[in-house]
Protein backbone atom coordinates (compact mmCIF):
# COMPACT_ATOMS: atom_id res chain seq x y z
CA UNK A 1 0.00 0.00 0.00
CA UNK A 2 1.23 3.55 -0.67
CA UNK A 3 2.38 5.71 2.25
CA UNK A 4 -0.28 7.92 3.82
CA UNK A 5 0.50 11.62 3.55
CA UNK A 6 -2.83 13.19 4.53
CA UNK A 7 -2.33 14.72 8.02
CA UNK A 8 -6.00 14.14 8.82
CA UNK A 9 -5.47 10.36 8.77
CA UNK A 10 -4.91 9.86 12.49
CA UNK A 11 -4.81 6.06 12.38
CA UNK A 12 -3.92 4.18 9.22
CA UNK A 13 -2.08 0.98 8.35
CA UNK A 14 1.15 1.48 10.27
CA UNK A 15 0.33 -0.31 13.53
CA UNK A 16 -2.28 -2.89 12.47
CA UNK A 17 -5.00 -1.10 14.43
CA UNK A 18 -8.59 -2.35 14.60
CA UNK A 19 -9.96 0.51 12.48
CA UNK A 20 -8.88 3.62 10.63
CA UNK A 21 -9.52 7.12 11.98
CA UNK A 22 -9.93 10.30 9.96
CA UNK A 23 -10.07 13.79 11.52
CA UNK A 24 -12.98 16.03 10.49
CA UNK A 25 -12.31 18.87 12.95
CA UNK A 26 -10.44 19.56 16.18
CA UNK A 27 -13.10 17.76 18.21
CA UNK A 28 -14.49 15.20 15.75
CA UNK A 29 -12.98 12.25 13.91
CA UNK A 30 -14.56 9.32 12.09
CA UNK A 31 -13.74 5.65 12.73
CA UNK A 32 -14.00 3.35 9.70
CA UNK A 33 -13.85 -0.44 9.46
CA UNK A 34 -15.10 -3.31 7.30
CA UNK A 35 -15.44 -7.02 8.07
CA UNK A 36 -17.22 -9.98 6.48
CA UNK A 37 -16.76 -13.76 6.43
CA UNK A 38 -18.23 -17.13 5.54
CA UNK A 39 -20.72 -18.77 7.95
CA UNK A 40 -19.33 -19.53 11.40
CA UNK A 41 -22.59 -21.23 12.49
CA UNK A 42 -25.27 -23.19 10.60
CA UNK A 43 -28.23 -21.04 11.63
CA UNK A 44 -28.54 -18.16 9.10
CA UNK A 45 -30.05 -15.75 11.62
CA UNK A 46 -27.18 -16.15 14.04
CA UNK A 47 -24.67 -15.95 11.21
CA UNK A 48 -26.02 -12.49 10.40
CA UNK A 49 -26.08 -11.41 14.05
CA UNK A 50 -22.51 -12.57 14.67
CA UNK A 51 -21.28 -10.86 11.50
CA UNK A 52 -22.79 -7.59 12.73
CA UNK A 53 -21.38 -7.90 16.25
CA UNK A 54 -17.97 -8.70 14.79
CA UNK A 55 -17.94 -5.68 12.48
CA UNK A 56 -19.06 -3.30 15.23
CA UNK A 57 -16.39 -4.57 17.59
CA UNK A 58 -13.55 -2.79 15.78
CA UNK A 59 -15.16 0.58 16.45
CA UNK A 60 -15.73 -0.25 20.12
CA UNK A 61 -12.11 -1.36 20.47
CA UNK A 62 -10.90 2.04 19.24
CA UNK A 63 -13.04 3.81 21.84
CA UNK A 64 -15.51 5.01 19.20
CA UNK A 65 -19.28 5.09 18.88
CA UNK A 66 -20.66 3.31 15.78
CA UNK A 67 -23.27 5.34 13.90
CA UNK A 68 -24.14 3.81 10.52
CA UNK A 69 -23.34 0.68 8.54
CA UNK A 70 -23.43 -0.70 5.00
CA UNK A 71 -24.24 -4.35 4.20
CA UNK A 72 -21.50 -6.33 2.46
CA UNK A 73 -23.12 -9.48 1.12
CA UNK A 74 -22.24 -12.27 -1.29
CA UNK A 75 -25.20 -14.67 -1.31
CA UNK A 76 -26.61 -17.57 -3.34
CA UNK A 77 -29.33 -16.54 -5.78
CA UNK A 78 -32.65 -18.19 -6.51
CA UNK A 79 -35.93 -18.90 -4.79
CA UNK A 80 -34.49 -21.79 -2.77
CA UNK A 81 -32.23 -19.37 -0.90
CA UNK A 82 -34.67 -16.49 -0.40
CA UNK A 83 -35.69 -17.40 3.15
CA UNK A 84 -32.10 -18.21 4.16
CA UNK A 85 -30.81 -14.89 2.84
CA UNK A 86 -33.65 -13.05 4.53
CA UNK A 87 -32.76 -14.66 7.87
CA UNK A 88 -29.10 -13.68 7.48
CA UNK A 89 -30.12 -10.09 6.82
CA UNK A 90 -32.58 -10.10 9.73
CA UNK A 91 -29.93 -11.30 12.18
CA UNK A 92 -27.73 -8.42 11.15
CA UNK A 93 -30.59 -5.92 11.29
CA UNK A 94 -31.56 -6.96 14.81
CA UNK A 95 -27.99 -6.74 16.10
CA UNK A 96 -27.39 -3.34 14.50
CA UNK A 97 -30.68 -2.13 15.98
CA UNK A 98 -29.54 -3.33 19.42
CA UNK A 99 -26.36 -1.29 18.92
CA UNK A 100 -28.30 1.81 17.91
CA UNK A 101 -26.76 1.74 14.43
CA UNK A 102 -28.67 2.53 11.22
CA UNK A 103 -28.08 0.40 8.12
CA UNK A 104 -28.12 2.93 5.28
CA UNK A 105 -27.32 0.77 2.26
CA UNK A 106 -24.74 -1.69 1.01
CA UNK A 107 -23.88 -3.96 -1.89
CA UNK A 108 -24.78 -7.55 -2.74
CA UNK A 109 -23.36 -9.93 -5.34
CA UNK A 110 -24.24 -13.51 -6.26
CA UNK A 111 -22.00 -16.20 -4.80
CA UNK A 112 -22.38 -19.94 -4.26
CA UNK A 113 -20.93 -19.70 -0.73
CA UNK A 114 -22.51 -17.08 1.57
CA UNK A 115 -20.34 -14.24 2.79
CA UNK A 116 -21.75 -11.48 4.95
CA UNK A 117 -20.67 -8.52 7.03
CA UNK A 118 -20.62 -4.74 7.22
CA UNK A 119 -18.65 -1.59 6.67
CA UNK A 120 -19.16 0.56 9.78
CA UNK A 121 -18.70 4.28 10.35
CA UNK A 122 -18.42 5.71 13.86
CA UNK A 123 -17.36 8.87 15.65
CA UNK A 124 -14.63 9.63 18.18
CA UNK A 125 -12.82 12.61 19.66
CA UNK A 126 -9.36 12.94 18.08
CA UNK A 127 -7.72 13.00 21.52
CA UNK A 128 -9.56 9.94 22.83
CA UNK A 129 -8.46 7.31 20.30
CA UNK A 130 -7.46 3.97 21.84
CA UNK A 131 -4.88 3.03 19.22
CA UNK A 132 -2.30 0.26 19.43
CA UNK A 133 0.58 2.54 20.44
CA UNK A 134 -0.77 3.48 23.88
CA UNK A 135 -0.11 0.46 26.12
CA UNK A 136 2.09 1.29 29.12
CA UNK A 137 4.33 -0.83 31.38
CA UNK A 138 2.33 -1.72 34.47
CA UNK A 139 -0.99 -1.95 32.63
CA UNK A 140 -3.11 -4.95 33.61
CA UNK A 141 -4.55 -7.07 30.78
CA UNK A 142 -8.28 -7.75 31.13
CA UNK A 143 -10.16 -10.02 28.70
CA UNK A 144 -13.96 -9.89 28.36
CA UNK A 145 -14.87 -13.11 26.48
CA UNK A 146 -13.54 -16.69 26.55
CA UNK A 147 -11.36 -17.88 23.68
CA UNK A 148 -11.59 -21.07 21.63
CA UNK A 149 -14.30 -20.22 19.09
CA UNK A 150 -12.19 -21.32 16.12
CA UNK A 151 -11.54 -24.74 17.61
CA UNK A 152 -15.18 -25.08 18.74
CA UNK A 153 -16.38 -24.27 15.19
CA UNK A 154 -14.15 -27.04 13.83
CA UNK A 155 -15.48 -29.42 16.48
CA UNK A 156 -19.09 -28.63 15.58
CA UNK A 157 -18.43 -29.43 11.92
CA UNK A 158 -16.98 -32.78 12.99
CA UNK A 159 -19.88 -33.55 15.34
CA UNK A 160 -17.61 -33.48 18.39
CA UNK A 161 -19.19 -30.59 20.29
CA UNK A 162 -22.09 -30.68 22.77
CA UNK A 163 -25.26 -28.70 22.15
CA UNK A 164 -24.67 -26.70 25.32
CA UNK A 165 -21.22 -25.57 24.22
CA UNK A 166 -22.47 -24.79 20.70
CA UNK A 167 -25.18 -22.58 22.22
CA UNK A 168 -22.74 -20.82 24.58
CA UNK A 169 -20.24 -20.24 21.77
CA UNK A 170 -22.96 -18.75 19.54
CA UNK A 171 -24.24 -16.47 22.31
CA UNK A 172 -20.71 -15.27 23.08
CA UNK A 173 -19.96 -14.33 19.47
CA UNK A 174 -23.31 -12.57 19.05
CA UNK A 175 -22.85 -10.50 22.22
CA UNK A 176 -21.95 -6.90 21.50
CA UNK A 177 -18.80 -5.44 23.04
CA UNK A 178 -20.76 -2.21 23.40
CA UNK A 179 -21.29 -2.15 27.16
CA UNK A 180 -17.78 -3.40 27.91
CA UNK A 181 -16.45 -0.55 25.78
CA UNK A 182 -18.65 2.01 27.53
CA UNK A 183 -17.44 0.82 30.93
CA UNK A 184 -13.77 0.91 29.95
CA UNK A 185 -14.19 4.50 28.73
CA UNK A 186 -15.91 5.46 31.99
CA UNK A 187 -13.07 3.95 34.05
CA UNK A 188 -10.29 5.32 31.84
CA UNK A 189 -7.90 2.86 30.19
CA UNK A 190 -4.66 3.05 28.22
CA UNK A 191 -5.95 1.25 25.13
CA UNK A 192 -7.80 -1.84 23.91
CA UNK A 193 -8.09 -4.27 21.01
CA UNK A 194 -10.63 -6.92 20.08
CA UNK A 195 -9.62 -10.55 19.75
CA UNK A 196 -10.47 -11.84 16.28
CA UNK A 197 -8.61 -13.62 13.47
CA UNK A 198 -5.05 -13.34 14.77
CA UNK A 199 -5.98 -14.81 18.14
CA UNK A 200 -5.09 -13.64 21.64
CA UNK A 201 -1.34 -13.86 21.04
CA UNK A 202 -1.47 -12.15 17.66
CA UNK A 203 -3.59 -9.18 18.68
CA UNK A 204 -1.63 -8.73 21.90
CA UNK A 205 1.58 -8.75 19.88
CA UNK A 206 0.24 -6.02 17.57
CA UNK A 207 -0.34 -3.69 20.53
CA UNK A 208 2.95 -4.53 22.23
CA UNK A 209 4.89 -3.99 19.02
CA UNK A 210 3.28 -0.59 18.38
CA UNK A 211 3.75 0.40 22.04
CA UNK A 212 7.36 -0.90 22.24
CA UNK A 213 6.41 -3.00 25.25
CA UNK A 214 6.33 -6.63 26.38
CA UNK A 215 3.89 -8.67 28.45
CA UNK A 216 3.59 -11.62 30.78
CA UNK A 217 0.51 -13.86 30.41
CA UNK A 218 -0.79 -16.44 32.88
CA UNK A 219 -2.24 -19.32 30.85
CA UNK A 220 -4.41 -20.60 33.70
CA UNK A 221 -6.08 -17.20 34.00
CA UNK A 222 -7.14 -17.08 30.33
CA UNK A 223 -10.86 -17.99 30.01
CA UNK A 224 -11.46 -20.80 27.51
CA UNK A 225 -14.50 -22.73 26.33
CA UNK A 226 -13.80 -25.98 28.18
CA UNK A 227 -14.67 -28.28 25.29
CA UNK A 228 -12.19 -26.41 23.12
CA UNK A 229 -9.40 -28.08 25.10
CA UNK A 230 -10.80 -31.52 24.34
CA UNK A 231 -11.34 -30.76 20.66
CA UNK A 232 -7.88 -29.24 20.24
CA UNK A 233 -6.45 -32.28 22.01
CA UNK A 234 -8.02 -34.43 19.27
CA UNK A 235 -6.01 -32.49 16.69
CA UNK A 236 -9.03 -30.61 15.29
CA UNK A 237 -7.25 -27.31 14.78
CA UNK A 238 -8.33 -24.71 12.18
CA UNK A 239 -5.91 -23.68 9.47
CA UNK A 240 -6.03 -20.06 10.65
CA UNK A 241 -5.00 -21.11 14.14
CA UNK A 242 -2.03 -23.11 12.82
CA UNK A 243 -1.02 -20.11 10.69
CA UNK A 244 -1.14 -17.88 13.77
CA UNK A 245 1.15 -20.24 15.67
CA UNK A 246 3.67 -20.20 12.84
CA UNK A 247 3.54 -16.40 12.54
CA UNK A 248 3.72 -15.45 16.22
CA UNK A 249 5.77 -18.18 17.91
CA UNK A 250 9.04 -16.31 17.15
CA UNK A 251 7.82 -13.52 19.46
CA UNK A 252 6.68 -15.76 22.34
CA UNK A 253 8.65 -17.42 25.12
CA UNK A 254 6.59 -20.33 26.43
CA UNK A 255 7.19 -21.77 29.87
CA UNK A 256 7.71 -25.54 29.82
CA UNK A 257 4.68 -25.79 32.11
CA UNK A 258 2.29 -24.51 29.39
CA UNK A 259 0.77 -27.50 27.58
CA UNK A 260 0.64 -27.76 23.79
CA UNK A 261 -3.16 -27.50 23.86
CA UNK A 262 -3.01 -24.20 25.75
CA UNK A 263 -0.55 -22.87 23.19
CA UNK A 264 -2.96 -23.76 20.40
CA UNK A 265 -5.89 -22.05 22.12
CA UNK A 266 -3.99 -18.84 22.82
CA UNK A 267 -3.30 -18.65 19.07
CA UNK A 268 -6.81 -19.75 18.09
CA UNK A 269 -8.34 -17.60 15.35
CA UNK A 270 -11.43 -16.05 16.91
CA UNK A 271 -14.64 -14.64 15.48
CA UNK A 272 -16.29 -11.76 17.34
CA UNK A 273 -14.14 -12.25 20.43
CA UNK A 274 -13.95 -10.04 23.48
CA UNK A 275 -12.03 -6.88 24.20
CA UNK A 276 -8.48 -7.12 25.51
CA UNK A 277 -8.25 -4.04 27.71
CA UNK A 278 -4.99 -2.43 28.82
CA UNK A 279 -5.86 -0.71 32.08
CA UNK A 280 -3.55 1.15 34.51
CA UNK A 281 -2.98 -1.05 37.54
CA UNK A 282 -4.58 1.43 39.95
CA UNK A 283 -7.81 1.24 37.92
CA UNK A 284 -7.85 -2.52 37.34
CA UNK A 285 -10.04 -3.45 40.33
CA UNK A 286 -12.54 -0.73 39.48
CA UNK A 287 -12.77 -1.98 35.88
CA UNK A 288 -13.17 -5.63 36.90
CA UNK A 289 -15.84 -4.74 39.46
CA UNK A 290 -17.78 -2.54 37.02
CA UNK A 291 -17.76 -5.21 34.31
CA UNK A 292 -18.74 -7.90 36.82
CA UNK A 293 -21.75 -5.90 38.00
CA UNK A 294 -23.16 -6.19 34.48
CA UNK A 295 -22.32 -9.89 34.15
CA UNK A 296 -19.50 -9.20 31.69
CA UNK A 297 -16.49 -11.49 31.98
CA UNK A 298 -13.45 -9.61 33.32
CA UNK A 299 -10.43 -11.92 33.52
CA UNK A 300 -7.09 -10.44 34.59
CA UNK A 301 -4.80 -12.55 32.39
CA UNK A 302 -1.45 -10.76 32.60
CA UNK A 303 0.47 -7.52 32.70
CA UNK A 304 2.45 -5.20 30.42
CA UNK A 305 6.21 -4.97 30.98
CA UNK A 306 9.00 -2.69 29.82
CA UNK A 307 9.90 -3.24 26.19
CA UNK A 308 13.36 -4.67 26.87
CA UNK A 309 12.23 -6.98 29.67
CA UNK A 310 12.18 -10.07 27.45
CA UNK A 311 14.85 -9.19 24.91
CA UNK A 312 13.76 -10.10 21.38
CA UNK A 313 10.58 -11.77 22.66
CA UNK A 314 7.43 -9.69 23.20
CA UNK A 315 5.36 -12.15 25.22
CA UNK A 316 6.22 -14.56 28.03
CA UNK A 317 3.55 -17.15 28.82
CA UNK A 318 3.68 -19.06 32.08
CA UNK A 319 1.24 -21.51 33.61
Amino acid sequence: MPPITDPNVLVGLANADDAGVYRISDDLAMVLTADFFTPIVDDPYWFGAIAAANALSDVYAMGGRPLVALNLAALPAGADFYDINKRIMQGGIDKMTEAGVSIIGGHTIKDKEPKFGYAVLGSIHPKMILDNSKANPGDALVLTKPIGTGVISTGIKAGKCSAATAEAFTKSMATLNRRAAEIMLEVGVSTATDITGFGLIGHLHEVLSASKASARLHAQAVPVFEEARTIAGMGMIPGGTRANQKSYDPFVEWSDTVAATERVLMNDAQTSGGLLIFVPRDKKDRLVEALGKENILAAHIGDVLEGAALGAKRIFVEK
